[in-house]
């Protein structure tokens, strides 16, 4: 076998080929950087977004609000009849820094609207608010009274109204399940 000297110049002009050929052929070609790291980061966004949207429409944690008489029946959604766990509603939070949902129970008088405010704008983000019963809704037996409100709607933005004086647990069950739908985007405001 005869050996192959690599410093010839029959060798060094054909490196110099290549190189030429390799540079010209790289000109007519453009070739964008990290373009399969692009298209994964999409695809990462849109199925963490998915999944981000399904966690947030199944696991709503509520604040308990209970200002009222209302607040006696918005404490019988926690009891075995009603079974408010299997839906995962029944996570109460004393804190406002760990809930999204305000569920405001009784009449709201106006010495009370300030701490209501602060209270909803300590809780997480995105949040919403259910008004449970007449007095939450509309100011109830008292909407003539000087202090009462005509609603927490004329306070705070109203994501689910729940009627009744006083309201049922099941209707604040069936209210839940129906933000559980509009997070879902099945129901339009």
């Amino acid at each position: 076998m005869e050996e192959i000297d690599y410093n010839s110049d029959k060798f060094i002009n054909a490196k110099a080929e290549m190189d030429r050929l390799v540079e010209e052929s790289l000109k007519t070609r453009t070739v964008k950087p990290n373009v399969l790291f692009g298209k994964l980061s999409e695809l990462t966004k849109a199925t963490s977004s998915k999944a981000i949207e399904w966690s947030r429409q199944n696991s709503l944690w509520p604040m308990q609000f209970g200002l009222a008489c209302c607040a006696i029946e918005l404490m019988d959604f926690g009891s075995p009849r009603i079974d408010a766990e299997r839906k995962g509603y029944l996570l109460f939070r004393g804190t406002p820094r760990q809930c999204d949902v305000m569920i405001v129970a009784g009449w709201v008088t106006k010495s009370v609207i300030p701490e209501i405010k602060r209270l909803y704008e300590q809780m997480a983000k995105p949040r919403y608010v259910v008004a449970y019963g007449e007095c939450a809704t509309c100011g109830g037996p008292w909407w003539e009274s000087y202090n009462i409100i005509r609603g927490i709607d004329q306070v705070l933005p109203v994501d689910v109204f729940v009627a009744g004086c006083p309201p049922r647990p099941e209707n604040l069950f069936g209210a839940l399940m129906k933000l559980q739908k509009k997070l879902g985007g099945e129901i339009e405001d």
